[in-house]
C-alpha cells in the first residue's frame, strides 16, 4: 500500500493521501482537490466514488462477498433469525440469549400503529401502489412520534429506528389489506417478526391463522437478504436526506420512494412478469437467443448485478429455498417450472458465464413471493420492509459521524454562459 499518490492537475503537482479500510480496494482522498486546483472529478453514478467511510456491509463484487459486520450472508441466513441481523446491523455484534430476547420484547412492543393513521389509510384509492402508501404513511410517522425526532439525541435516535422496524410490517400489511377491502389485523405479540407480519397479511378476523414454518422461515430468509446492501442507491438516498438534519421518518421514506424504481427496488417483480411472458419451457431457448442479441432490447431480468461480477451470495441461499417453499406448498404453476429450467440453462451457456450474468438475488425472490400468495405489486413493498433496519443503520452511523456534512455533489455544467436578459417584446 502506498500512502500517497502524485497528481499533476492545474500545473500542480499534487499529493493525494491514499486511505485504507479494514478490507477492500482503497480510496484516494480527494476532498481538497478543488480548493488545490479549482478543478472536481467527474464520476456520474458513483461508480468509482466511496461517498463515506462505513463499519456495516462489505461488498466484493469479483469473489461474491456479502459481509455484514464481517459475518457472510449465507451464515446469517442460515443459522440466524432476522431479529440477530436487525441486531447486529444496529449494536454491531450479535446478541446473546438476552441481549435478543430483550431486543426482540422491545420490537413488539411497537408494533401498533396510531389509531389516526387508520383514517390516512382511507385517503388512498384502493388501486393504490402499496409503495405509495408506504411513501406517505412513514412520512406522516413524523407527526405522529415527535418525541423521538431529535436527530442530536442517541436514546431518541435509537427509540426511533425501533419503531421504524417494528411498524414496517404492520404498514405494508395494512397497505395489502387496504387494497384488497379487508379489515386491518392488529399485531400479535405473542408470535415472531415474520409470523406476525404473515398474519397481519393473509389473516383474517373470522378464524385463526395459522402460520406455516416453512413460510415463515422463507420470508426470514428474504428479510435477512435484503438487510442492507452497502451503499446502494436508496441507501445512499437516506444518507443524504439525512445529512441536512432531516427527522428519521422523513429519511426514511425517502428511501423506499428511491427503492420504488424498477431498476433498484422494482427488479424482482420484473424477473418474475419475464418469466411469465416466456410462459413454458420450449420457449426459454427463443428468449435466450433473444437476450443474446445486441439489436434486440430484451433483456434477461434477474440476471446480473451492478456490483457482482460473481454469483450473487444471497442467490444461493435463495436457491435452496425456492425448493423448500415450492415442495412445501405444492405450486404447480408453469411459470416457477419456467424459472427452473431457464436457471440451468444460463448457468451452462459458455455466453452467460463469460459475461458473468448469473441469476441475482431478485431472480428468486419473486418466484417464492408470488408462491406464498403475494401480488406482485406487494414485491418492492416487501423489500422496503426488510431494508428498513439498513436504512436506520446507515443513518445511525451517518448521524454520529463527527465530520459529517450536507451532502452536496457538484455537476460538470453545459448550458449556456452568461447572458443578458431580453425584453418579451424584443425576442425573436
Amino acid at each position: 500500500m502506498t500512502d500517497s499518490v502524485k497528481l499533476n492537475a492545474a500545473g500542480k503537482d499534487l499529493d493525494l493521501k491514499v486511505l485504507s479500510g479494514s478490507v477492500g480496494p482503497d480510496v484516494i482522498d480527494i476532498r481538497k482537490l478543488y480548493a488545490q486546483t479549482g478543478m472536481f472529478t467527474y464520476d456520474p453514478g458513483f461508480t468509482s466514488t466511496a461517498s463515506c467511510d462505513s463499519a456495516i456491509t462489505y461488498i466484493d463484487g469479483d469473489e461474491g462477498v456479502l459481509l455484514h459486520r464481517g459475518y457472510p450472508i449465507g451464515q446469517l441466513a442460515e443459522k440466524s433469525s432476522f431479529m440477530e441481523v436487525c441486531h447486529l446491523l444496529l449494536n454491531g455484534e450479535l446478541p446473546t440469549k438476552d441481549e435478543l430476547d430483550k431486543f426482540s420484547y422491545t420490537i413488539s412492543r411497537h408494533t401498533m400503529l396510531h389509531e389516526q393513521l387508520a383514517t390516512f389509510y382511507r385517503g388512498f384509492r384502493r388501486d393504490a401502489h402499496p409503495m405509495a402508501i408506504m411513501c406517505g404513511v412513514v412520512g406522516a410517522l413524523s407527526a405522529f412520534y415527535q418525541d423521538s425526532a431529535d436527530i442530536t439525541d442517541p436514546q431518541q435516535r435509537m427509540i426511533a429506528s425501533h419503531r421504524l422496524i417494528a411498524k414496517m410490517p404492520t404498514i405494508a400489511a395494512m397497505a395489502y389489506k387496504y387494497s384488497i377491502g379487508q379489515p386491518f389485523m392488529s399485531p400479535k405479540n405473542n408470535l415472531s417478526y415474520t409470523g406476525n407480519f404473515l398474519q397481519m397479511t393473509f389473516g383474517v378476523p373470522a378464524e385463526e391463522y395459522v402460520v406455516n414454518p416453512v413460510v415463515e422461515k422463507a420470508m426470514d430468509r428474504i428479510f435477512i437478504l435484503h438487510a442492507d446492501h452497502e451503499q446502494n442507491a436508496s441507501t445512499s438516498t437516506v444518507r443524504l436526506a439525512g445529512s441536512s438534519g432531516a427527522n428519521p421518518f422523513a429519511c426514511i421514506a425517502a428511501g423506499i420512494a428511491c427503492l420504488w424504481g424498477p431498476a433498484h427496488g422494482g427488479a424482482n417483480e420484473a424477473a418474475l412478469n419475464m418469466l411469465r411472458e416466456i410462459g413454458t419451457v420450449d420457449r426459454i431457448p427463443e428468449y435466450i437467443a433473444r437476450a443474446k442479441d445486441k439489436n434486440d432490447p430484451f433483456r434477461l431480468m434477474g440476471f446480473g448485478h451492478r456490483v457482482y461480477k460473481n454469483y450473487d451470495p444471497r442467490a444461493t441461499v435463495m436457491q435452496q429455498t425456492v425448493r423448500e417453499v415450492l415442495g412445501e406448498l405444492g405450486v404447480t404453476d408453469p411459470v416457477f417450472d419456467v424459472a427452473i429450467a431457464l436457471e440451468e440453462m444460463a448457468l451452462s451457456d459458455p455466453y452467460f458465464i463469460e459475461k458473468k450474468l448469473f441469476p441475482n438475488v431478485d431472480f428468486y425472490s419473486g418466484v417464492i413471493l408470488s408462491a406464498i400468495g403475494f401480488p406482485t405489486t406487494m414485491f418492492t413493498a416487501l423489500f422496503a420492509l426488510a431494508r428498513t433496519v439498513g436504512w436506520v443503520a446507515q443513518w445511525n452511523e451517518m448521524i454520529s459521524d463527527p465530520e459529517q456534512k450536507i451532502g452536496r455533489p457538484r455537476q460538470l455544467y453545459t448550458g449556456p454562459t452568461q447572458r443578458d436578459f431580453v425584453p418579451l417584446a424584443d425576442r425573436k
